[in-house]
């Protein structure tokens, strides 16, 4: 899902929208049709940048979309006009928070080995004790 955020461990302090590359490219191609690189053909022109690129993400920063805007109405018009050549709908996106300081990721590892414990407990076993024997 593409969206606005805030992640220190990626993008320091900057608000980016990450666009989700295929959503985005389907939007592209749907109402444009060029049949060009969205990213370099449409944002970049339209005086985007790229903050990241790569994993299907290309997260963006640029004028109307994450500067000089009311975070609490913000929304991706400027992207949409800027890709698709047509006006946006307005919808209002929230900006989502990522805490990926070293207290947050040892919390959120602790959990992810508490929450899956049982299963590796069982995979470890099942490679220890196959379910039939070798003949």
């Amino acid at each position: 899902m593409s969206g606005f955020t805030r992640d220190t461990k990626h993008y320091g302090d900057k608000l980016v929208y990450e666009a989700l590359g295929t959503k985005w490219r389907r939007y592209h191609d749907t109402h444009c049709g060029c049949g060009l690189n969205w990213v370099t053909e449409h944002a970049k022109p339209a005086g985007f940048t790229v903050v990241r690129s790569g994993s299907g993400w290309v997260a963006l920063v640029g004028p109307g979309l994450t500067e000089d805007v009311d975070e609490s109405a913000l929304t991706a018009n400027a992207l949409w006009e800027a890709v698709t050549g047509k006006p946006g709908e307005g919808w209002a996106e929230t900006v989502h928070v990522m805490d990926r300081s070293e207290a947050a990721e040892k919390k959120r590892k602790a959990e992810n080995d508490a929450a899956y414990a049982d299963r590796r407990e069982r995979s470890a076993q099942s490679k220890k004790d196959p379910a039939t024997r070798r003949k």
